[in-house]
């Protein structure tokens, strides 16, 4: 029963029952409990008004999120609440339960303060008014992850039930002594005659015990009627749909809050600052308003320092805190008090015993002690010494069984593994071993500075004094910089402020001072000369500090030499000399890790830092950029009079009609910097690819580098709870997508050189606009210069010209200097890469998309930077290769899309003259190769057709080219298939035809048509757009109205292709614009009209589901979650010197869903996973068959021998995929998701809009009669 409830119910009652209060007091008049003390002092020294019952209340609900959909629910449980809260006070009024001084056990008041919102709230609401109770229901919520601590004592109740009846008995016989004292002293005064019992006594004396027994049973009906109450309260469960995103398994939240407070205390420990962490934690968790902030993984971070240093008596101080708190201890709590009692060489069995014991009570047992937890170093070791100092022989299970994906498409990939030839990489095990140390020394480096490709510009007298200059000022600044940063830790460190309250200091002393200074140096050195708005700049200070950080903690560890250990072993499995192959990459890993069943777990449980977090750190850092770093005024002209000026300056601009903060380099710096043309880049490590096969994906907090810190998914900035959604996830559900994210990791690459070398040229010879070379920012055009008529100043409209002349040169000139400086990072990294053999790890987007971790240069890069990348290995062309590579040329080419395979085929043939030439003579022929569509690929396919048809048998040719399979407007084909749309899977080559159908020019042809009809009407903007209509105006809107453009983006995307017809009237441009988007829209809903359908019905699904106050999610056919990030915008302000940043956050889970972009992007969002999924199939599928396989969406590339079989398995997959019933399951899956709030009010305002939902949700649109089984005869699904 509720101690805390019995303490506070003596205060604040109503006056009616004020003659209660005395008999309660009674309870307590011996050593009333602290609370009580409290409360009393509290409430007596003030006047009725003045008491902070209501006041604590209005803080507490104004915390607590109310949701309208959840309005009914919430107010079910609070009812069954109040009636147990009604029979508890009943059985205490009525004096039921005898209630000893010695049995009531005390709390203290910081115990009671850890459910006030119950407690305050229910005095609150006896103080008031009836008239003044209004939305009381709302302000109770019961909370899964603080149980009350009521709640606890009942359960209390309930277990000690015998221990209560043999104390009534004590009572009956002690009141029945009373009794009989009694009824002697009645005889006697009434002058009994006889020494005999009277008879009457006796019966006196029955009743009384009978009268003891009905209120004993009476007693134990009203409990068993507790009981069941609270059995049905625990038996409450709250909506799947209801479930907050941003909490773990176990409840635990994860806002930004939360994530600040693991940050600071993490920080602090690993600056051994204990003392600072400590008093951090403590003043939380006085502060009520800020206790609620805490989680049981906060006192576990502590737990975990005092178990280091064996201080078992600052642990059990931890567990009675996390009690007070309301919380429950976890595995973790129980993992920090083994390993304390294990280090602790004087700790007793008893007392090693008692928390097995409890640790079992509350439902765990010591086998999840070594399954589930996070061991750090040597932690292990520690608690199974302790455990095994009371079960001596006790070793932890190692569970050999690999559990399957459960999903029916990967059945056969991981149960029929007999005919599976999985690929070898072309390296001996002595060279991948080698190469995993050349990495691993990169990712504790940090950085990589390498050559720049304009090194190879002649070097003249003027370069070599800019460089000595530059070397000098940085010199300079790095010891003003260095002493600078120390002054500001050390004000930090020692501010007025209380020392254990969160700023900045701990996060000042991660890294060594010249570290710091270094990483503010080089954001100095590749701020663009029209600067950097300082958000941006913070964010990648801060994001630089985080994953050094990361790293140096890893390192600190014993991390490294376990990952070492394991990884040796794990890459006998890829080289190519030794015969173990029966396993997949991630298999391996788990198994190895298993065997060696010591040391520290590889799993990451490390907190990111949260977004306002980076910023803060990163502006800091900024600040003192902007006041130190300085420069003479006269460094270039020594003529002139000499000042220190600041280096970079702070300054505001107009982005979008906001005011935007921006960091500026000085003219002098920008000039320095240009003529200095300095040879070496720096980047951090991570920009690299990998000198070595990445780690294996083996869960979604570890794999793909080393050390570096990388996200399974990738997503906005400061988002987590697609993290925590994959967290919550069955570990054999993403088997499937890990193993597919490492198949595409394990594609070794290599530079082709002799492509690179051209560009290289070219890049350093003023760039081509043609070729997509940018050229230098001296070819950007000159400023204007406002020249005044006739010694005069110039009129109003020549000012306002030379201005917008003067925004579209400063425009022109930011662009040309990104798009150069894009392509020097890529060509120079690849230049550094040219003699090298690299790996790309991947990860995925929250739709389960794929990407290469490397951000500048990659395969899913320009075609530059496409034509550079060759596989690794390569394979003999064979009897058809040579002939895919002619394709794949024409297909470059962008000609003959209408024709067959045979005919592009014959092209290729006819052309061969103007291919060798290209390939002989790039830059001083015929430049055939120019013209292509992707001209740098199509160069590279005719080197690679030259060398094959020269060699003397080109079925041996040993090729490394990669050949492209594109899919056919992929997601109409998605659309097509869900639909079963004869006419839709016809025109996106579904269906089986001769030559390919062209979705863009069927659309283009449509559209002429409806125009035509128009233009014989009169429609003026139809007859000026006669003989504009074509494929290429179309092809943007089409491509993207599948994706969720509107009509406004499509008319966007057609005026701007109209604008570069230069014979089109432009005075006609927004009306022809206007005019084609309606056309086409019309158009593409007649020739899909199952695919508006669906598209119609996913999203006003997605915003009744936004409307009812949830984000959408929805599970892939493969198992991967997917949840929608678009949330309220939400404002925050982040206070600094130099300026307040206000940071516009969508993403944060606790705000409401914003309904327009939930319901904007599910339907592109859906179709994405949909291809993210066909796309993962296929590779797994490829790398049972032996095949090397990468894909760029829906693109897919392999060797040229192994096109047909790449073919063959992509189509199997697709059809595979779709026969699965994916609309159905989606809509059975949103109705188990959201349609367990509806109200059960059907007067309620919210009933008709969920019955609505409901209704749509069910209601799957109808599918057409086409043959998905059609699509693995088409030539033309992928071509």
């Amino acid at each position: 029963m509720s101690l805390l409830r019995l303490c506070s119910l003596s205060k604040g009652l109503p006056g009616r029952l004020l003659q209660e209060q005395h008999r309660l007091t009674l309870l307590f008049n011996a050593d009333p409990c602290h609370g009580c003390l409290k409360l009393r002092r509290h409430v007596h020294d003030k006047s009725p008004a003045e008491r902070p019952w209501v006041l604590f209340r209005r803080s507490y609900s104004a915390g607590i999120p109310k949701k309208e959909d959840g309005k009914k629910r919430t107010w079910e449980q609070t009812q069954l609440l109040d009636v147990l809260d009604a029979r508890i006070q009943q059985l205490q009024m009525d004096g039921v339960l005898d209630v000893k001084r010695s049995e009531v056990q005390f709390v203290r008041a910081s115990q009671m303060e850890a459910t006030p919102v119950k407690v305050v709230k229910t005095l609150a609401k006896e103080r008031e008014p009836l008239g003044a109770r209004k939305g009381g229901d709302q302000d109770r919520l019961v909370s899964k992850t603080q149980p009350s601590r009521w709640m606890e004592k009942l359960k209390q109740e309930k277990w000690n039930k015998s221990k209560r009846q043999l104390k009534l008995d004590q009572n009956a016989k002690h009141k029945s002594l009373q009794g009989s004292h009694v009824a002697d002293s009645k005889g006697k005064a009434s002058g009994a005659k006889s020494d005999n019992p009277n008879p009457k006594t006796d019966s006196k004396k029955a009743a009384a015990g009978s009268r003891l027994d009905s209120a004993s049973s009476k007693e134990e009906s009203l409990l068993a009627e507790v009981e069941d109450l609270d059995h049905r309260l625990n038996q409450w469960e709250q909506p799947e749909g209801t479930q907050r995103l941003l909490e773990d398994r176990e409840g635990n939240k994860y806002g930004d809050a939360q994530l600040s407070i693991h940050s600071f205390l993490e920080a602090c420990i690993f600056n051994e600052d204990v003392e600072r962490a400590q008093r951090c934690l403590m003043d939380y968790h006085r502060n009520l308003s800020r206790r609620k902030q805490l989680s049981i993984n906060t006192y576990n971070i502590m737990m975990h320092v005092w178990a280091k240093k064996g201080s078992l008596g600052h642990i059990g101080r931890l567990f009675v805190l996390v009690e007070e708190a309301g919380l429950k201890p976890n595995l973790d709590s129980y993992t920090a008090a083994l390993e304390c009692m294990g280090r602790s060489p004087h700790c007793s069995n008893r007392v090693i015993s008692r928390c097995l014991q409890q640790l079992e009570e509350d439902g765990f047992s010591i086998e999840d002690l070594f399954k589930q937890c996070v061991f750090r170093e040597d932690e292990r070791e520690m608690v199974l010494k302790a455990v095994q100092t009371v079960h001596p022989d006790f070793l932890p299970h190692v569970d050999a069984e690999m559990k399957i994906c459960s999903s029916p498409l990967v059945h056969d990939f991981y149960t029929e593994r007999e005919s599976a030839v999985y690929p070898k990489l072309d390296f001996p095990l002595a060279e991948l071993g080698e190469r995993f140390s050349r990495q691993l020394a990169m990712e504790q480096a940090g950085s990589v500075t390498i050559e720049s490709v304009e090194a190879s510009k002649p070097l003249t007298e003027h370069m070599i004094q800019m460089r000595e200059l530059l070397a000098q000022l940085r010199s300079h600044w790095h010891q003003s910089l260095l002493q600078a940063f120390r002054e500001s830790k050390m004000h930090l460190g020692s501010s007025g402020q209380k020392s254990w309250r969160m700023n900045l200091y701990p996060y000042l002393c991660l890294l060594e001072d010249k570290e710091y200074v270094d990483i503010m140096l080089q954001a100095v050195t590749s701020l663009p000369p029209t600067g950097e708005s300082l958000l941006t700049m913070a964010k990648e200070l801060g994001n630089k500090i985080y994953n050094k950080y990361s790293i140096r903690k890893k390192t600190k560890s014993s991390m490294v030499d376990k990952i070492s250990t394991i990884y040796q072993r794990y890459v006998e499995l890829l080289a190519r000399d030794t015969q173990l192959n029966e396993f997949l990459p991630r298999e391996h890993w788990v198994r190895l890790e298993a065997e060696l069943n010591s040391g520290p777990s590889l799993l990451s449980d490390d907190t990111h830092w949260p977004h306002i977090l980076v910023v803060q750190l990163g502006t800091h850092l900024v600040e003192l950029l902007v006041r130190e770093v300085k420069v003479n005024s006269n460094v270039l002209s020594p003529a002139q009079e000499t000042k220190l000026i600041p280096v970079l300056y702070h300054m505001y601009t107009f982005r979008s009609n906001h005011q935007v903060g921006f960091i500026k380099p000085h003219p002098i710096l920008t000039q320095i910097l240009s003529e200095a043309v300095e040879t070496t880049l720096t980047f951090d490590s991570y920009v690299m690819p990998m000198l070595c096969p990445p780690v294996p994906w083996t869960s979604p907090k570890f794999g793909a580098y080393i050390l570096t810190p990388t996200k399974l998914m990738r997503c906005v900035e400061g988002a987590i709870q697609h993290q925590l959604l994959l967290e919550k996830c069955q570990d054999q559900d993403l088997h499937a997508v890990l193993d597919s994210l490492n198949q595409l990791g394990n594609c070794a690459w290599r530079i082709n050189q002799p492509i690179l070398d051209i560009i290289i040229s070219i890049f350093n010879d003023k760039g081509s606009d043609k070729l997509d070379i940018p050229p230098p920012v001296s070819e950007a055009p000159r400023m204007p210069s406002m020249a005044p008529h006739g010694g005069g100043q110039g009129s109003q409209a020549d000012k306002a010209s030379f201005k917008r002349e003067l925004a579209k040169c400063k425009k022109k000139g930011a662009e040309m200097h990104s798009l150069r400086m894009d392509a020097l990072y890529k060509l120079s990294i690849a230049n550094h890469m040219r003699d090298q053999l690299f790996w790309f790890p991947h990860n995925m987007d929250f739709r389960g998309r794929t990407y290469p971790c490397p951000p500048y240069f990659n395969h899913l890069g320009s075609d530059v930077t496409r034509a550079v990348l060759l596989f690794a290995e390569g394979k003999p062309l064979g009897p058809h290769g040579l002939d895919w590579i002619k394709i794949h040329l024409v297909n470059l080419t962008g000609l003959k899309k209408r024709d067959s395979l045979r005919e592009r085929l014959q092209y290729a043939n006819r052309i061969m003259d103007d291919i060798l030439d290209s390939a002989d003579k790039p830059l001083t022929g015929r430049k055939w190769w120019m013209n292509a569509d992707e001209p740098w690929q199509a160069l590279a396919c005719c080197i690679e057709i030259a060398n094959a048809s020269r060699s003397p048998d080109h079925t041996e040719y040993i090729s490394y080219f990669p050949v492209h399979q594109d899919g056919s407007c992929n997601g109409l084909q998605h659309y097509a298939a869900l639909g079963r749309d004869v006419i839709g899977a016809t025109s996106v080559n579904l269906m089986p035809c001769e030559v390919p159908q062209d979705v863009y020019s069927g659309v283009a042809q449509q559209v002429e048509e409806f125009r035509a009809r128009d233009a014989e009407k009169g429609l003026k903007v139809a007859q000026v757009l006669e003989g504009f209509i074509n494929r290429k105006v179309v092809k943007q809107t089409v491509m993207t109205v599948v994706y969720g453009v509107t009509r406004y983006g499509g008319r966007l995307q057609i005026e701007k292709r109209l604008k570069e017809i230069e014979e089109f009237p432009k005075e006609y441009v927004w009306d022809a614009s206007h005019y084609l988007v309606q056309q086409v829209f019309t158009s593409l809903k007649e020739m899909f009209t199952g695919t508006r359908e669906i598209q119609d019905w996913l999203t006003e699904s997605a915003r009744l589901i936004a409307k009812s106050g949830s984000s959408v999610e929805w599970v892939t056919p493969l198992g991967l979650p997917i949840v929608q990030p678009y949330h309220r915008t939400k404002n925050t302000i982040l206070k600094s010197n130099i300026q307040f940043l206000s940071l516009q956050i969508s993403h944060d889970a606790s705000e409401r869903p914003d309904t327009v972009k939930q319901k904007n992007a599910f339907p592109p969002n859906f179709i994405h996973s949909l291809d993210s999924t066909h796309m993962m199939l296929t590779a797994l599928y490829c790398y049972s068959a032996g095949l090397t396989f990468v894909s760029v969406h829906d693109c897919f590339w392999t060797h040229a021998v192994t096109v047909d079989v790449m073919n063959k398995v992509c189509r199997e997959q697709f059809v595979a995929l779709h026969s699965q019933p994916i609309l159905q399951d989606l809509s059975n899956f949103l109705l188990d998701k959201y349609g367990a709030c509806l109200p059960g009010d059907r007067r309620n305002k919210k009933f008709l809009e969920y019955r609505r939902m409901l209704e749509l949700l069910s209601k799957v649109p109808q599918t057409g009669d086409f043959d998905l089984q059609r699509v693995k005869e088409s030539t033309y699904f992928f071509s």
